[in-house]
């Protein structure tokens, strides 16, 4: 009997047990796995996935997975196991935000919710989802930093901290030709100025700046319109707007959530009916049903969130309001106390740091005193040294001075005679210098007169030669040989002797131009021929 009991307790345990499955939740920075029970529902598992998270704004998220290429959001009144989920273990759902706020400030209450937006909506703009222009990533990078790494530090923030962080687009990394530390120096001038904003603002700050970016919060799914021309509608938390297939950032037109009436499908067929009934009505194809059953999902469900908004806020979001503003108001003075604390320390460590500057330098100027006070006594003693040499050497100065003055005097006596000395030899140099000055002179005066002499002599001797040849002509001619017997025996010696006494006779001797010689007597012909006579008569 005890055995069928403990049967039986077993076998009921095991029935009460449930079965259930595997499914992982990836969030945008973490994934958690969960035992999901056969039989629940979306909205039993999605709220499991809050309760772990925290989290009490449901509205805005959903589960998502990807079946045959197509994102497609879990239903929440649908047995999970019944829908069209992968066939795999665990099964994957992203946790993510499906519908958006209007003004992120106003409506996002919880932080976590909060966080989550921000990783959602930074991760799109990475990804390229969002686009940004240039400017405002790299502004939006600086609040991410901001909101990771709280305030900027330089001694702790050096170059390079941003290497491992991806906080811009490729798209506009291609864009610009910067490097890695030229973005990030931007980036950290921008960073540097947030300091004081706590996380959950930074994010905030992030989120503000990013729901005005064209392309914020809207889902967009290719159509048709009757003509066949490919469009793109988007919806998101205002409305339906219709797009060019190029271009996502301008609606070709618009139709916001209070102006339609209804929204309607069939099969592929997707009709638009605003409220004013004389308005044309928008129909519009897609390649699926699955797309037009997904775009009716994500209209049903902006719209209540856009008629929500409008409406008085239910008991449960008053109170959370009211907690969110306590949070904030809470937050605010844990965070003023924190910046006054955080500036009180730095307050101590700069006044610590510049007492050990000051004792260093008192304990620097007291070594520098005791070695100068070493030196000092040091140079006290080496003076004491100098000064016993000093006065011994200056014994011997003195004694070198006496004898320096009697060598003095004496030199001063023999100064005396060498001036007078001095004096006698530059008079006899002054004389010598003047006779040697004349004798110059007398020697240049000689020197001229021998040069005159030279040429007088030169061209006595040359008249001398040329009388002696006209003599001979003039004698030849006059006196011929054969009238004058025995005076060609003397045509040298002869000769040369009346030429002599040409002179002492009184004659000159002319020699005209023509070519007759003649012989003018200055006195008389007769005393030369006497002359000649007598010398003629003396050589015979």
């Amino acid at each position: 009997l005890a055995g069928a009991l403990k049967n039986m307790s077993i076998r009921g345990l095991k029935k009460k047990q449930p079965r259930t499955f595997k499914v992982k939740i990836i969030t945008v920075d973490a994934e958690m796995e969960f035992n999901c029970e056969m039989k629940w529902k979306g909205k039993d598992l999605f709220d499991l996935v809050c309760r772990a998270l925290g989290l009490r704004e449901t509205w805005f998220f959903g589960l998502q997975y990807t079946i045959k290429g197509m994102c497609t959001w879990l239903k929440m009144d649908k047995k999970v196991l019944d829908q069209e989920i992968p066939k795999e273990d665990p099964v994957s759902f992203h946790f993510l935000a499906k519908f958006y706020p209007e003004k992120v400030e106003e409506e996002l209450l919880q932080e976590i919710t909060q966080h989550l937006f921000f990783l959602q909506v930074k991760k799109q703009i990475l990804d390229e989802e969002i686009y940004c222009s240039p400017e405002a990533t790299v502004l939006l990078a600086s609040y991410a930093v901001q909101a990771k790494y709280g305030d900027y530090d330089p001694n702790f923030h050096e170059p390079g901290f941003l290497a491992h962080d991806e906080l811009l687009p490729k798209r506009v990394l291609r864009q610009y030709q910067l490097t890695a530390e030229m973005w990030e120096e931007k980036i950290t001038a921008w960073y540097a100025e947030h300091r004081g904003i706590a996380r959950d603002e930074a994010e905030m700050n992030y989120l503000k700046i990013a729901q005005d970016l064209e392309m914020y919060g809207v889902n967009y799914f290719p159509i048709q319109n009757k003509n066949h021309t490919d469009l793109l509608l988007g919806v998101d938390a205002k409305g339906i707007h219709i797009y060019s297939i190029n271009n996502r950032f301008s609606p070709n037109k618009s139709f916001e959530w209070s102006a339609i009436r209804n929204i309607s499908y069939s099969e592929k067929e997707l009709t638009i009916k605003p409220l004013d009934k004389k308005a044309e009505v928008f129909k519009f194809f897609s390649s699926q049903l699955k797309v037009n059953k997904l775009i009716l999902q994500l209209c049903i469900g902006n719209h209540d969130l856009f008629m929500r908004r409008r409406k008085v806020d239910s008991i449960e979001i008053q109170q959370m309001k009211a907690q969110a503003r306590e949070e904030k108001a809470r937050k605010k003075m844990e965070n003023q106390r924190l910046a006054r604390e955080k500036q009180l320390r730095e307050e101590a460590e700069r006044a610590k740091e510049e007492l050990e500057r000051r004792l260093f330098q008192l304990e620097d100027e007291a070594r520098q005193a005791n070695e100068a006070l070493l030196r000092s006594q040091e140079a006290a003693e080496l003076l004491a040294e100098k000064a016993q040499i000093a006065e011994e050497e200056a014994k011997l100065l003195a004694q070198n001075a006496a004898e320096a003055e009697q060598e003095r005097q004496r030199l001063e006596i023999t100064a005396l005679k060498t001036k007078e000395e001095k004096r006698l030899m530059e008079q006899k140099m002054r004389e010598a210098e003047m006779i040697a000055v004349k004798l110059v002179k007398e020697s240049d005066r000689r020197a001229k007169e021998a040069e005159h002499l030279k040429q007088d002599l030169h061209e006595a001797r040359e008249a001398e030669r040329k009388a002696k040849q006209k003599l001979l002509d003039i004698t030849r001619l006059n006196y011929p040989v054969s009238s004058c017997s025995g005076l060609h025996h003397f045509s040298g010696n002869i000769w040369l002797l009346i030429l002599h006494l040409l002179p002492h006779s009184g004659c000159v001797v002319t020699f005209p131009g023509n070519e007759t010689a003649q012989i003018v007597l200055k006195h008389s012909v007769t005393k030369l021929e006497k002359v000649f006579v007598h010398v003629c008569t003396s050589k015979l």
